[in-house]
């Protein structure tokens, strides 16, 4: 008995660490996506009123950076379940 639960300690280990790792990618993945969004968004919006560029960008930047942040925490999560 002893024997069957380190095989399955070991196997819950692995998946663990595997769903650590594809967690972690979907988090950066998912960031890029929305980073792309948000300045295909501001680009077209500039594009149809140059004159609020300024407001425009300064709106980009701060939801840019609001994504990067939950995506960060995303893969901090996702290396934690690969090294616990």
């Amino acid at each position: 008995m002893s024997l069957l639960n380190t095989i399955l300690l070991e196997a819950g280990s692995g998946l663990a660490q595997a769903g650590g790792a594809v967690g972690a990618g979907l988090a950066a993945l998912g960031a890029g996506v929305g980073i792309g969004q948000i300045g295909r968004g501001a680009v077209e919006s500039i594009a149809r009123q140059p004159e609020a560029s300024g407001d425009i960008r300064a709106n980009m930047i701060l939801t840019a950076a609001l994504v990067e942040g939950v995506a960060l925490f995303g893969v901090i999560a996702g290396i934690l379940a690969i090294v616990l």
